[in-house]
């Protein structure tokens, strides 16, 4: 709010757009396009800012749906992407800031465990989408990428919106 300089303007773009944008920048995070805005940071802002208290359930849901299903459109984006274009199309594009060191082992991690890393990648700090390019790789199946990445979003947002929570109830993002 202090960017605008007149928070009355900030709390109503807020109002009217702070869902879209969350939605929008959360297709590019996961996608792995925007490393500046991970959503470690953009959920707990949004329901810090968002939500009217603690107690306000529809939003707190609202921003959690909506990071979930922003974070799985780009994921699924990526997935395609891997999937079609294969390994040396992304690791030869620079947008894709992942080392073929790294692809390497997260692929690894995928033929040793399959499927099941999805949605626990996407459960965890650090290793976010990290998974989402070997199950292109693998040739999954469309619908269950989306369902198990989906499932795994949905744990990482909540834990997260959870945190918020506390965080704000504690006074720790007054200056919000």
């Amino acid at each position: 709010m202090f960017f605008v300089g007149n928070e009355q303007l900030a709390r109503q773009w807020l109002d009217q757009y702070g869902l879209l944008a969350l939605f929008c920048i959360l297709i590019l995070e996961g996608a792995m396009l925007l490393y500046f805005a991970p959503s470690e940071s953009l959920v707990p802002i949004g329901v810090a800012v968002l939500a009217e208290s603690a107690t306000d359930y529809a939003t707190i849901a609202a921003v959690i749906l909506v990071a979930v299903v922003g974070a799985t459109i780009g994921q699924y984006a990526l997935f395609l992407l891997a999937k079609r274009g294969g390994r040396e199309y992304l690791l030869e594009k620079q947008w894709f800031r992942v080392k073929e060191s790294q692809l390497d082992r997260f692929d690894g991690w995928f033929q040793r465990w399959g499927r099941i890393v999805v949605p626990v990648s996407n459960a965890l700090l650090f290793t976010r989408g990290m998974l989402t390019v070997p199950a292109g790789f693998a040739e999954m199946r469309d619908w269950e990428f989306v369902v198990l990445s989906a499932l795994g979003t949905l744990i990482f947002q909540s834990w997260l919106a959870a945190a918020a929570l506390y965080a704000v109830e504690l006074g720790f993002l007054g200056f919000l």
